[in-house]
């Protein structure tokens, strides 16, 4: 069993930075610079094409795939990796629409991505079947439930407070309905134990670039319930995803299990840094490291209410109902982020008001913790957030 405190040596972290901002972008892993040097030097510089076959590139997406999902309780050839997560969630809903054909209704929250809500939004367009996403409050989900509902579609860690959806007692209540599930895993997977076969869910999609560390425009990945794949149409009918794609037949037809969920051509250089990131999870624990973020997120809350009486909590109290973040409410907030990462604690900000700070154990510690704290504290009891240049907004926040 990996030492999480041996983990954070993994990790091409900046001196004097503290950074709790793994749940929007992880840091970079240093056996990810070496993976892609060799991957573009000896392999495609090398071998050029001729990698496709001889460096296994082109069964990247199915062996990242059963990587991924022994982090996410999904079994052998279940999970492939590729595209982005809107386009996951796409492939994911269209097709469990189809598979209800007689319904109509899309239940989700209000707590759930944005893309995920273009999509659903996008698609129900797209069909004119008169089809409708209904959105209802987090903690009114359950009741939402009836036999009109054909997809439950779901984020399971709200990327806003990290509010925790039950995804097994909602999906069984979906199941008893005659509903199909999507879990979107973006701000679980790789942050806490996620038992998508325990659960018997039907459907998940997850981007690999927060806890999973695999950079920026990391590839996403999509799960489909084994007994459901071969029954499943790919909405998005590429290449890859054909039965025999190097047949360059004029008609699709699609490939056997998920792998008919494959679309274009993988992004290698991509794949190859999200490899050398999942092989940090190579003997870690999850139930560990869950408890281990635990600790720091409610070390971190009590640190923070007894020192800056101006935050409100905006998530769960109980770690239990919540993911590996935290979001504290301010009408400064904004500000009070650049404040804070002018000081080299880099958190981020959602709007409208939310300061929110990851935490994942690969790397944080109790150190880190304490300097956010104190670092805060300082911030909000001389006001030093309030300075032009803290309140200038850029493209990202």
């Amino acid at each position: 069993m990996t030492d999480l405190a041996a983990t954070r040596g993994l990790f091409a972290l900046p001196d004097g930075v503290v950074y709790l901002d793994g749940n929007s972008l992880g840091p970079l892993p240093r056996g990810a610079v070496e993976r892609l040097r060799r991957t573009v030097e000896a392999e495609w510089g090398e071998r050029l094409i001729r990698a496709w076959n001889e460096c296994g590139w082109i069964d990247l997406p199915t062996r990242l795939g059963d990587r991924i999902g022994r982090l996410i309780g999904a079994p052998a050839g279940s999970v492939t990796v590729g595209d982005t997560l809107s386009i996951k969630v796409h492939q994911a809903l269209a097709s469990a629409l189809e598979m209800r054909p007689e319904r109509r209704v899309i239940l989700t929250d209000r707590g759930n991505f944005p893309t995920d809500l273009y999509m659903a939004q996008g698609l129900v367009e797209t069909l004119g079947r008169g089809h409708g996403l209904k959105t209802v409050e987090p903690e009114a989900v359950a009741d939402a439930i009836d036999g009109t509902v054909a997809v439950l579609m779901l984020t399971e860690v709200d990327y806003r407070t990290g509010r925790r959806h039950d995804m097994a007692a909602l999906t069984r209540q979906a199941h008893a309905a005659g509903a199909l599930t999507i879990w979107d895993l973006a701000h679980s997977a790789g942050a806490l134990p996620v038992d998508l076969g325990g659960a018997h869910a039907d459907f998940a999609a997850g981007c690999t670039y927060k806890y999973l560390n695999g950079g920026p425009g990391a590839p996403a990945f999509i799960y489909v319930r084994p007994d459901l794949q071969n029954a499943v149409r790919p909405a998005l009918s590429g290449w890859l995803g054909h039965e025999s794609p190097f047949a360059f037949d004029a008609d699709y037809r699609p490939a056997r299990g998920v792998a008919r969920m494959r679309v274009g051509t993988p992004a290698i250089l991509q794949m190859a840094a999200l490899e050398a990131a999942l092989d940090v999870f190579d003997g870690v624990d999850l139930a560990m490291l869950r408890a281990r973020s635990v600790e720091l997120s409610e070390r971190f809350i009590t640190g923070v209410e007894a020192s800056c009486p101006d935050l409100a909590l905006a998530s769960p109290r109980d770690p239990e109902m919540r993911g590996s973040q935290v979001s504290f409410r301010h009408a400064d907030g904004h500000a009070i982020m650049q404040a804070l990462i002018a000081r080299g604690v880099i958190g981020d900000f959602r709007a409208p008001d939310l300061v929110r700070f990851g935490f994942a154990p690969l790397y944080n510690d109790e150190a880190d913790v304490d300097q956010a704290v104190a670092a805060l504290s300082d911030i909000l009891a001389t006001r030093a957030f309030d300075r032009p240049e803290f309140r200038t907004r850029g493209k990202v926040t």
